[in-house]
C-alpha cells in the first residue's frame, strides 16, 4: 500500500503535489539531487514525510482509494514521529517464523516501541543499526503490532553524542519535534556532504532555529 500511495506521486495531478512538498521538505531538511549517494534515503524519508503530512488528502476522486487505502492513510497521518535508537538488550522472540519484534527507544519523548519489521530487509536494518534513526511508526486496526514506515532515516553512528545534545537543548527551548528532527537532518547532510567535518561540528545547537 506504501509503494502504491508513492507510485501516485509520478503521475497526474500529484506528480505536480509531490513536486511542491519535495521543494518544501527539502527547504526544511536540505537539499538533494540524484547524483547524491544519499540521494534514495533521502527519497524515501521524504516520502514518509509527505505521507503523514496528508499526500493522499489530494487524490483527485477520495472515491479511487479502496476502504483499506483510506484507513492506512488515516493511520498514516496519525503517525509518530521519533529520534529512535535500536535497544539490542531487548530482543523479542519471532512469532510463526516472523522477523522478531525490536524495541525502539525515542531519545525525544522517552518512549519505548516495540516495532514489528514489515519485511526481512527491514528487520536486518534495525538489527545492526548503531546509530540513531528518524522514524515514523504507525498502528493498523487489523493487529495490534506497531509498525516503522520504510523511510526511516539512519544517522551516523558517530552522530548520537552531538545529537543528544542538540536534542537536550531544543527542549530546554520549548521547540517542537518536527522542527527539531528536520534540523537534524539538515546537520546530517553537513555531515556527509563532507568526509572532513567531524560529527560535533555537524551537529550543533547554534543550528537550531531561533
Amino acid at each position: 500500500m506504501y509503494e502504491a500511495f508513492v507510485a501516485m506521486g509520478a503521475t497526474g495531478e500529484l506528480a505536480d503535489y509531490a513536486k511542491d512538498m519535495r521543494e518544501s521538505f527539502q527547504k526544511r531538511t536540505g537539499s538533494f539531487t540524484a547524483e547524491d549517494p544519499w540521494f534514495e534515503a533521502r527519497s524515501r524519508a521524504f516520502w514518509d514525510d509527505a505521507l503523514v503530512s496528508g499526500f493522499t488528502d489530494h487524490v483527485p476522486d477520495p472515491e479511487d482509494l479502496t476502504e483499506q487505502a483510506r484507513t492506512i492513510a488515516a493511520r498514516m497521518k496519525r503517525a509518530h514521529r521519533g529520534f529512535f535508537v535500536v535497544d539490542h538488550e531487548q530482543p523479542s522472540p519471532s512469532k510463526n517464523g516472523a522477523p522478531s519484534n525490536v524495541a525502539l527507544v525515542d531519545l525525544w519523548s522517552g518512549a519505548v516501541l516495540l516495532v514489528t519489521p514489515l519485511d526481512e530487509a527491514q528487520a536486518v536494518d534495525l538489527e545492526h543499526a548503531e546509530g540513531p534513526i528518524d522514524a515514523r511508526v504507525i498502528g493498523l486496526p487489523s493487529t495490534s503490532s506497531l509498525f516503522v514506515l520504510p523511510g526511516a532515516y539512519h544517522h551516523s553512528a558517530d552522530a548520537l553524542d552531538p545529537a543528544t545534545t542538540v536534542l537536550d537543548a531544543a527542549r530546554e527551548r520549548g521547540l517542537e519535534s518536527q522542527v527539531v528532527l528536520d534540523a537534524l537532518l539538515r546537520m546530517d547532510l553537513v555531515l556527509r556532504s563532507s568526509s572532513r567535518v567531524k560529527p560535533t561540528f555537524a551537529y550543533r545547537i547554534e543550528s537550531l532555529p531561533r
